[in-house]
């Protein structure tokens, strides 16, 4: 079975998701009783909710939303990732009000919609600190070429559990690996970071990637980090423009056919539930 960390949910009538205006494809509802449709033929038994970037004022009302759904019964969702502004100076506040949370379990804040110069300001660090030796974590999402910043971003903040999206969103499509698997190489060796292997399939050229295309990237991510230091997600509905959930969950297995029953347990579910201290079934 597998532990999704990563799954949105768009209710347009209920939140403000500006950013999805520029992506036709994603610019509809994607609720909760779809993706548990899904997840129940493919094996996904529980998930956490990963923030979809809606508008600021929405921040709260996400997770208010989120709550509702995870209190039905046999509810999939074990958690939230919430959205944040660490950039801003009641970020304080806002961390006390998500401690009140028990759904909240970690924050994002998508680098690659800032300048460079947000997460490298003084102020973004310093309350990211904010986070360091709690059972918080703090997920990374930012373009490949941006990795050397999100490396400046860990080493101010050696004490804080980081999670790196998507594999560090690589170049797929365009072969960009060399570049990518150097830095990749040199953050791994910072033993707070977490590699996320989520839907990467969404980065290769999303009409005709082949399980070849796919593999360096899978491979060298997880030879980096080791077993113990990954865990799967979907990045469903993102995931869809590579192909959908089942392709993705039918890769990873596929990808992972040849690692121990031990292995593939430790990267399907038991490394989240370890990361966040949760208990497993």
């Amino acid at each position: 079975m597998l532990f999704d960390t990563h799954v949105h949910l768009i209710y347009p009538d209920k939140l403000g998701y500006p950013w999805l205006s520029e992506v036709p494809a994603l610019n509809k509802p994607y609720q909760y009783e779809e993706y548990e449709i899904t997840a129940n033929r493919l094996g996904i038994d529980a998930c956490f909710h990963m923030e979809v970037d809606v508008r600021e004022e929405d921040i709260k009302n996400e997770t208010t939303m989120l709550e509702s759904l995870s209190d039905r019964p046999g509810s999939k969702i074990k958690g939230i990732i919430s959205a944040c502004r660490p950039e801003q100076k009641n970020f304080n506040n806002f961390l006390s009000w998500a401690a009140e949370k028990t759904l909240i379990k970690g924050f994002r804040r998508v680098l690659h919609v800032v300048s460079n110069d947000v997460s490298q300001s003084s102020l973004f660090r310093e309350n990211i600190k904010r986070l360091s030796d709690t059972n918080f974590t703090f997920d990374l999402c930012a373009r490949a070429d941006q990795l050397p910043i999100v490396e400046e971003l860990i080493d101010a903040c050696p004490n804080v559990k980081f999670i790196l999206d998507h594999c560090g969103v690589p170049d797929i499509k365009n072969d960009i690996f060399s570049s990518w698997a150097a830095v990749m190489k040199s953050i791994s060796k910072r033993p707070n970071v977490t590699a996320k292997i989520s839907g990467v399939i969404a980065y290769g050229d999303t009409e005709s990637w082949k399980l070849t295309d796919i593999k360096p990237y899978f491979d060298h991510t997880v030879d980096v980090f080791g077993i113990d230091r990954i865990i799967w997600g979907s990045d469903s509905p993102v995931c869809q423009l590579g192909g959908g959930l089942p392709t993705w969950v039918g890769l990873t297995h596929t990808l992972t056919a040849e690692w121990s029953k031990t292995e593939r347990r430790s990267f399907y579910r038991e490394n989240a539930y370890k990361l966040w201290n949760m208990r497993d079934k």
